[in-house]
């Protein structure tokens, strides 16, 4: 699933207001979501509809890591052996095994 940005601006002008000294425009700005949920794209992002620490790894066969912010694995079958294609994720773009750039291949030998 591909995050979602909902556009929420909200533009009011303060105008003769006792409690706030400071009258002019005030902007809301785009808040990334996540299904029904928001999160900080600092430290967060949308993975299939799961909100996940940017630094959380992930395992796919021995030895395998990735990065389910940044990346997507895919797994293919050989006669003989199994192998992991480890791709980029396109910002903005639903995650492809064919067509994604591939970051590394990890292979390991069916026993």
């Amino acid at each position: 699933m591909v995050p979602r940005i909902v556009s929420a601006l909200f533009i009011f002008e303060l105008l003769g207001s006792n409690s706030v000294t400071d009258t002019g425009l005030w902007l809301c700005q785009l808040v990334p979501r996540c299904g029904e949920q928001t999160y900080n794209p600092l430290e967060q992002c949308c993975d299939e509809g799961a909100i996940l620490p940017l630094d959380q790894t992930r395992l796919r066969g021995p030895n395998c890591t990735f990065w389910p912010c940044f990346q997507h694995s895919c797994l293919e079958s050989l006669v003989s052996q199994h192998q992991t294609v480890v791709r980029f994720k396109v910002p903005g773009v639903k995650s492809n095994c064919v067509s994604s750039p591939i970051t590394r291949i990890c292979v390991w030998i069916r026993i």
